[in-house]
């Protein structure tokens, strides 16, 4: 029941405590738990900007709904998609399959050359909201992770993609941003959804059985 108890222990918090960090420990056990999260053919599309300088998080709460919460968190993970597959992008993850596995390079090109035929009938935009789809795997295992951790965190996407991919230059890195995730330490005395009870729908309504 552990992870449980963390689940219901989380909640996207309102106000963090400024004067409060995350170490460097326990932000590699969340960012090794994005990394290890499961993708569509392996193929890990996005990437993790950890954003822990003030300066940047003052330019990147330009636009973002929760300002004060951007700006006083410990760090800011920014999760950003590829803008799109390409035959290299494919080749050099399976590359690595292989040099990893100590299998010959191409030993998985059947597969390849199959996904690489799929992808090249489509545009970028669907490129994109299929690797952006990936993202959210990886940052749901980053909260629970933060959680069992006693981490607060507040997963976001109420901000202005456009400011946070130009001030990061992520469009030099083929990469376009989804979504945010708020780490640190609450506030209790200005977090007003901490002392309330967590809601969710109850399990008889939120599960659906098909015998």
């Amino acid at each position: 029941m552990a992870l449980l108890d963390d689940l219901n222990w989380r909640h996207a918090v309102k106000a963090y405590d400024a004067t409060k960090k995350i170490t460097e420990a326990d932000l590699f056990k969340i960012l090794e738990s994005a990394r290890l999260a499961p993708t569509s053919s392996g193929l890990q599309p996005f990437r993790v900007i950890v954003v822990e300088n003030q300066e940047l998080k003052e330019k990147m709460v330009q636009g973002a709904l929760n300002p004060e919460v951007m700006r006083d968190c410990s760090h800011v993970l920014v999760f950003a998609a590829w803008d799109s597959y390409t035959p290299e992008k494919i080749d050099k993850v399976y590359d690595l399959h292989t040099d990893v596995r100590e299998l010959p390079r191409g030993r998985f090109s059947s597969y390849t050359d199959k996904i690489k035929e799929i992808y090249g009938a489509q545009t970028p935009e669907e490129h994109f909201a299929h690797t952006a789809r990936q993202t959210y795997i990886a940052l749901g295992l980053a909260m629970a992770q933060a959680a069992e951790l006693k981490i607060d965190s507040t997963p976001a996407e109420g901000f202005s993609n456009e400011a946070v991919d130009e001030i990061l230059n992520l469009n030099e890195l083929g990469l376009k941003s989804v979504s945010l995730l708020y780490l640190g330490y609450r506030d209790e005395a200005n977090d007003w959804l901490s002392h309330m009870k967590k809601v969710r729908i109850p399990m008889e309504e939120f599960i659906i059985t098909k015998k």
